[in-house]
């Protein structure tokens, strides 16, 4: 039933994008607009993967970096993290009691 509401709410979404693209552009996105609001558009993590990424670096072994996290948001989005929800990620693992310091340089780094 998870997978029937998730897919629910993506089309509502598309609806909503299409719809303010329509009415934004009645005559269809001029080209110079084109790239600009494809960079609008870049996927942001939802809440609920923002703490299923948390939750997996928790029970995982090891230390918690900053590049653990940029991997795994790269595992759920197919794309190159945003620093949005690399911030995001870091403040539910702040706010679960773990104490990152993701600010100085990575342990073994040149």
């Amino acid at each position: 039933m998870a997978f029937d509401d998730d897919v629910t709410r993506r089309g509502n979404v598309l609806s909503a994008i299409l719809d303010w693209l329509t009415t934004g552009y009645p005559d269809g996105v001029p080209p110079q607009d084109r790239f600009p609001l494809l960079a609008l558009m870049r996927a942001r993590l939802t809440d609920d993967q923002i703490e299923a990424v948390a939750e997996r670096m928790l029970s995982d072994s090891g230390d918690l970096s900053k590049i653990d996290a940029q991997v795994l948001i790269m595992k759920v989005t197919n794309e190159l993290p945003v620093e949005a929800d690399v911030e995001r990620v870091r403040r539910h693992l702040e706010d679960a009691g773990v104490d990152l310091d993701w600010d100085s340089p990575q342990r073994g780094a040149a």
